[in-house]
């Protein structure tokens, strides 16, 4: 059972920060993406979404799964903490704590990662539609000015 605590405490954890790392960086990596984002080198709109929303599936996935790694982690150290005490024979209050604040304890990391998680997925995602908008406007933009080229004296019809 010992390594069902070092499991909780390193394994379902550390896999929670690491994962609260990795969408960090995706969100930066994103947030840098659309600021120098070039809307004009895109033929067509699904073209410019799929650029756009490249990799937010990432960050969408860890903010709807890290808390259910977080309550594996609950349901592993409540375990933990049921077999502690089976095994003594005694309702020591310590051993009781101890294991039920590790229990607690994944399930808060599991939270911290999966809250920031939905904002910066609601925030990247938001910016994504600002953008496709713009999109669209730069190329009804463009339309408009072939259309007034064309019906202008001069131009072909």
């Amino acid at each position: 059972m010992d390594g069902l605590k070092q499991g909780v405490e390193y394994g379902v954890i550390g896999l929670l920060l690491m994962l609260g790392l990795v969408s960090i960086a995706v969100a930066i990596e994103r947030r840098r993406f659309y600021r120098r984002v070039d809307l004009s080198r895109y033929g067509t709109l699904h073209e410019c979404e799929i650029a756009l929303t490249k990799r937010l599936v990432v960050i969408g996935t860890i903010a709807a799964n890290a808390p259910y790694i977080g309550l594996l982690g609950t349901v592993l150290g409540i375990m933990l903490t049921f077999h502690t005490m089976g095994r003594s024979g005694a309702l020591a209050v310590t051993t009781i704590m101890i294991g039920l604040s590790l229990a607690l304890k994944a399930t808060a990391v599991g939270l911290l990662v999966a809250i920031p998680c939905v904002v910066m997925n609601n925030v990247l995602r938001r910016r994504v539609n600002e953008l496709l908008t713009r999109y669209r406007i730069l190329r009804e933009a463009c339309v408009t000015d072939i259309r007034d080229s064309a019906t202008q004296p001069g131009g072909e019809s």
